[in-house]
């Protein structure tokens, strides 16, 4: 079942192309990483499953590069410059290099009228990019430039599946994609009804934001278009609320990984995380990555989960995409819709949430109740 998931990677949620150019790549452990046995282990099988997984590409497409690099150890980080050259072609990266922006994109530091000045490059050069990638690194690199100028401009298919496990393939992926598509754009179509949202959880966390303006979009794991960019696992409508508007606490009990030893509260107060406390020790690592950047603090996204065949608690990938659940993240958003650039991002799932939608005339409209969708 594996390999057979693996080759609908290829052949199903991508489309590849036997002609076409295609992109794989994976993190390894950087050496001054501390993980626990079980996540070292899963992160040896991510290396392992990108391995087969360029095995088996290279029967299906007649040009695929496997590249590995040392992990950024951030969510939303930008990859590093060989697999931009990879990606793009080198003379996309020497021209970026001539105009002294290349090190300030890739630390996410570029100005505007920088940005504007890359984008007109990789224009010139977009023949050289790759067709499709498919991104295995145990960090995310969804939100990143990298990606963006991809999708965007390149037209390339971009499958981005960070902290990936092997179980996933006989989970969370094997779903009847039509009908997971279906589910997810007419859930996009009804949340983009609206102007502002609220979301209230048992457990003690509510949040009120806006969205005018913004719309939301649904990830459906049928990358097929050009430009096509989702996750897989998929199942998701995901939108960035407007910068400052949001309001409330969170009661955060699970981790990226794993279930939290106690909750962590986070205080939300124009649209920015203001104040963390918790005895779990992953409230220290909240608290240093807050204190790097003001932006990393900023609300950057909420999304709802679609995908009938996930079930994993212990792992966000998975977790944001629970049939019902809600998820919310701090930091980037800059490519989907928001203008906080930097160079971390991370989701957080919340369980049987209720969702009350603020429309346009100002009437408001139930879409979830304690996990239930209602609309």
């Amino acid at each position: 079942m594996i390999t057979s998931a693996l080759r609908d990677i290829y052949r199903i949620n991508l489309g590849i192309r036997k002609s076409e150019r295609v992109l794989l790549f994976n993190d390894t452990i950087a050496r001054d990483e501390i993980l626990s046995e079980a996540d070292a282990a899963r992160r040896d099988n991510l290396r392992s499953l990108a391995s087969l997984a360029a095995e088996i590409g290279r029967e299906l497409c007649s040009s695929l590069t496997h590249c590995e690099y040392p992990a950024t150890r951030s969510h939303g980080a930008e990859p590093p410059r060989k697999v931009w050259e990879l990606a793009f072609g080198r003379d996309t990266i020497e021209a970026l290099q001539q105009e002294r922006i290349l090190q300030p994109l890739l630390r996410k530091e570029a100005r505007e009228e920088e940005i504007e000045k890359v984008e007109d490059i990789v224009r010139r050069y977009r023949a050289h990019a790759v067709h499709c990638v498919i991104a295995l690194s145990n960090y995310s690199t969804s939100h990143t430039r990298f990606r963006d100028f991809l999708t965007r401009i390149c037209g390339c298919r971009y499958a981005s599946m960070p902290l990936f496990d092997i179980s996933m393939l006989e989970g969370s992926m094997q779903v009847d994609w039509k009908d997971l598509a279906k589910t997810t754009r007419g859930l996009a179509k009804v949340v983009n009804s609206a102007d502002a949202i609220k979301i209230k959880t048992p457990n003690g966390s509510f949040l009120s934001l806006s969205k005018k303006g913004r719309k939301a979009i649904p990830d459906t794991g049928i990358l097929t278009q050009p430009g096509a960019f989702g996750n897989l696992p998929a199942g998701e409508v995901f939108l960035a609320p407007i910068e400052g508007s949001a309001q409330g606490r969170l009661v955060i009990e699970w981790g990226p990984t794993s279930q939290l030893s106690s909750p962590i509260m986070m205080t939300i107060r124009d649209g920015y995380a203001v104040d963390i406390s918790g005895a779990d020790e992953y409230a220290a690592y909240l608290q240093a990555k807050l204190s790097e950047r003001r932006e990393n603090a900023n609300i950057a996204e909420l999304g709802i989960g679609t995908n009938r065949s996930a079930t994993r608690p212990d792992n966000i990938l998975e977790s944001e995409k629970i049939y019902g659940t809600i998820h919310i993240a701090l930091g980037d958003n800059s490519s989907f819709g928001g203008k906080v650039k930097t160079p971390f991002h991370q989701d957080f799932v919340f369980f049987r949430p209720s969702m009350t939608l603020i429309l346009r005339d100002g009437s408001s409209r139930n879409i979830l109740k304690l996990g239930e969708f209602v609309w």
